[in-house]
């Protein structure tokens, strides 16, 4: 920073610290601060710190490594408020992941901000940043694989990440289609018959879908692109007896898929194309009995040269921060009913006759 000091005082080995540092205009400050001082709130609560900004000037406390922590927090995002732009909670979530991911390959540099994280960039969004070490390998699988499974719970920007990077393979020619898929499966409801043509019955199954695309191209270009068949949006059942071939094709909620539709799906793959699939393992509305395609094709194909498999959790989740505390207690939950059940089924194995 310019005019960024920075007076780190350390008593004795283990005592608490403060670090004084000073942003080079209020402007600026207060986008990196927050409305009403929210992101310093949240890297208080995130890192056990104590914060106390007087202007353009915060006051950093705590343990001495927490305090080094926090301050390349703030340097990375004074860093991308430069630009203009406010610092949102999920950059501020991020760039305590990336600073993590910092320390652990690289304790011996200075704490200065790194571009450590791969990015995506689009027209509309300009460079997309990875806020998470998984969403970074999950960027870096993309590019390097033709093919690529994603896995993990919801908030965790599978599949908006997926729509951004078929943007951007579509904007820089590398593929000339986006084919974009979702199974039409009802989330533990019966809606019943839905009135109007095929694109309108199954409009509401791949909204999620079209919220994505919104976010990375303008919904004039969308219209147009669907118009032209540039970019298609269909239900998992329309893959059928079709070659794909030179696009970039995304099969979303892969976790409702059959294990023979999605042999089907992955077959579809033609020449000069890229395939995505995502999927929550846990969140599966098939019907009871039914076998879900995505854990059966990530056991069969993980061993397979030239596919990309990411894995991310709740500590990747971008959405709300109680949305990654609500993962995390539904995750509790079901690891402790697998530890409950693993001990009756080894007493059932030592009694069985």
């Amino acid at each position: 920073m310019t005019a960024f000091e920075d007076a780190l005082d350390k008593a004795e080995e283990g005592a608490a610290a403060e670090s004084g540092l000073t942003l080079d205009d209020n402007r600026t400050a207060s986008l990196v601060f927050g409305q009403y001082d929210q992101n310093l709130a949240r890297i208080e609560r995130r890192l056990n710190v104590s914060l106390n900004a007087n202007g353009n000037h915060v006051v950093i406390k705590g343990e001495p490594e927490a305090v080094g922590h926090a301050r390349r927090v703030l340097q990375i995002l004074w860093t991308r408020a430069r630009s203009g732009h406010p610092a949102t909670m999920g950059d501020v979530d991020g760039a305590i992941q990336e600073c993590a991911l910092q320390g652990n390959l690289f304790p011996s540099e200075s704490p200065g901000p790194r571009s450590a994280f791969e990015q995506i960039s689009t027209r509309k969004k300009g460079p997309v940043r990875a806020r998470t070490a998984a969403q970074d390998l999950y960027i870096r699988e993309l590019k390097r694989f033709e093919l690529v499974f994603a896995a993990g719970p919801a908030g965790t920007g599978k599949t908006w990440l997926a729509v951004g990077h078929a943007v951007s393979l579509l904007e820089q020619g590398v593929v000339e289609r986006l084919i974009l898929s979702r199974p039409a499966v009802e989330a533990g409801e019966r809606l019943g018959f839905l009135p109007g043509d095929m694109r309108e019955k199954v409009d509401p199954y791949l909204r999620p879908i079209y919220d994505a695309l919104q976010d990375f191209m303008d919904p004039r270009t969308i219209e147009r692109g669907m118009q032209t068949g540039m970019i298609e949006v269909a239900p998992l059942a329309f893959m059928r007896g079709r070659t794909l071939s030179n696009s970039c094709i995304l099969l979303d909620e892969a976790q409702n898929a059959t294990a023979m539709q999605m042999k089907m799906f992955l077959t579809r793959l033609g020449e000069g194309s890229r395939m995505i699939v995502t999927g929550d393992p846990t969140q599966t509305d098939l019907p009871p009995g039914q076998r879900s395609g995505l854990n059966e094709a990530i056991a069969l194909l993980k061993n397979l040269e030239g596919v990309g498999f990411v894995t991310l959790s709740e500590a990747d989740v971008v959405r709300h921060d109680l949305v990654r505390r609500i993962v995390g207690a539904y995750e509790a939950a079901t690891r402790k009913e697998r530890e409950e059940v693993a001990p009756r089924s080894n007493i059932d194995k030592d009694w069985s006759p």
